[in-house]
């Protein structure tokens, strides 16, 4: 490998949004830094489904059909 052309690679703590806490290596900030989250896999809508559902499931092309039946004479 070629010197001097590597990022810092280090070791940080991750806060999680609840609270807890891990250790891993980063690039981020300095050696011993701490990276405090607001978003979380154990809190996102998208990894936990969350409360809201889509809103569409399979209409798109009904609706798309029945906005446009008459648009060129199908």
């Amino acid at each position: 490998m070629k010197k001097d052309i590597h990022p810092d690679y280090h070791t940080i703590k991750v806060v999680m949004t609840d609270g807890s806490e891990f250790t891993t290596r980063s690039t981020y900030g300095a050696e011993g830094e701490s990276l405090q989250l607001d978003i979380d896999p154990r809190t996102h809508p998208a990894w936990t489904g969350g409360d809201r559902q889509l809103m569409d499931r399979g209409g798109r092309v009904s609706r798309f059909k029945n906005k446009y039946a008459g648009f060129l004479g199908n």
